[in-house]
């Protein structure tokens, strides 16, 4: 069943590719209510092949290229380059084609009331911790990420998701946004990519798919301990999680901490 929306059409495992016939491939038609209100971060629908949006290029100030490289565009829709997914048309993604993601996973060590650093009894590494929230839709643990609006840049857009939804910068006064913009642009200054692609995310569909841009910005002088976690609009809770392989988070989201964790050597 797609989220809060009807059920899949039926996609065995291997006709999932486009590339394989599927002559009775029946999908369901289905974009949320909301998105065909027509929100500022969603594009208009798409009523006849003959329209004016750029497909993998960069459409105006609407980055509509693919990590995954070219996709097909068949009368006049793009077509997911991962292949079927039951549904068509946006789903709850506002884009057509690839809906572009940052997430920012920001870790540190985990340590004791001495402030030194705990290491795993077996594996007898350091234990990392990432700062994680708790979605509202799916009411998954996830990387506190988010859309990258049209006209900003992925670096920009991993710094603004990270301080609205795990410490509620838009809340804050003017004096302590200062402070947190001072830290975030120390932390957010040098990042380690970790991911760039498609997600197999819950939201897509045979038109529209989620990509990102995962990066690992480790704290390793401990300068988040002096800040409060506190979740934003868009997240139920937020906390400091320790990572081990037992996890469970949304979508491929811990493929992204496994690789954070080896990055750095800790325990996994």
């Amino acid at each position: 069943i797609y989220l809060n929306g009807p059920r899949r059409g039926n996609v065995p495992a291997d006709k999932v590719s486009f590339s394989t016939p599927f002559p009775e491939y029946k999908p369901v038609k289905y974009t949320n209510p909301l998105v065909m209100t027509g929100p500022v971060w969603a594009d208009k629908d798409i009523t006849s092949p003959k329209h004016d949006m750029k497909f993998n290029s960069l459409d105006g100030k609407v980055n509509r290229v693919s990590y995954y490289g070219n996709y097909e565009v068949v009368d006049g829709l793009p077509v997911n380059p991962v292949g079927r997914t039951g549904i068509v048309g946006r789903g709850l993604l506002g884009k057509w084609g690839p809906n572009h993601a940052a997430d920012p996973v920001v870790t540190r060590w985990k340590r004791d009331a001495k402030g030194e650093i705990m290491k795993d009894g077996k594996s007898n590494k350091p234990v990392l911790e990432f700062v994680g929230i708790k979605r509202k839709d799916t009411l998954d643990w996830a990387i506190p990420g988010g859309m990258v609006e049209a006209g900003d840049t992925v670096s920009l857009t991993l710094k603004k998701e990270f301080g609205e939804e795990a410490l509620n910068s838009m809340e804050m006064s003017s004096e302590a946004k200062k402070d947190v913009r001072t830290t975030l642009d120390k932390l957010f200054k040098k990042g380690t990519l970790l991911y760039r692609g498609y997600v197999d995310d819950p939201r897509n569909t045979d038109n529209a798919w989620m990509e990102t841009v995962a990066v690992n910005f480790h704290d390793d002088s401990n300068a988040f301990s002096t800040f409060k976690l506190q979740a934003g609009d868009d997240a139920g809770a937020v906390s400091w999680i320790p990572i081990s392989n037992d996890i469970k988070l949304y979508a491929n989201h811990k493929n992204f901490i496994e690789t954070a964790s080896k990055l750095n050597n800790a325990h996994w």
